[in-house]
């Protein structure tokens, strides 16, 4: 019986558009796990150049690999230059909907 090659999954390899990008932190801000976010960010960050996102954050290309790190607790506040840097934007919806709806009246 031959063996299964297999290799990690990268999601950063999937994220090549804009939008893939967002609706990729958007699930991960709908899952409500900082820790979860903080690992999205870091993969848009890395399938957008982490080097790059770094310098456009103001931010040292290795405190960001550690701020986005699974073990990583990133500050809001290198939250929002990151999310910035990507290009992307944080919204707020009510609970209970999914962003960009509006739940029915009856």
């Amino acid at each position: 019986m031959s063996k299964t090659i297999t290799k990690p999954w990268d999601p950063a390899e999937y994220l090549n558009t804009q939008e893939d990008m967002a609706a990729y932190l958007e699930a991960a801000l709908e899952a409500g796990d900082p820790a979860l976010v903080a690992a999205a960010l870091g993969d848009i960050a890395k399938a957008k150049g982490m080097s790059q996102i770094a310098r456009d954050a103001g931010l040292g290309r290795e405190s960001l690999y550690k701020a986005l790190a699974p073990s990583g607790n990133p500050e809001f506040a290198t939250v929002m230059k990151v999310v910035s840097a990507l290009g992307l934007q944080l919204h707020a919806s009510p609970a209970g909907t999914r962003a960009g709806t509006l739940p029915h009246s009856a």
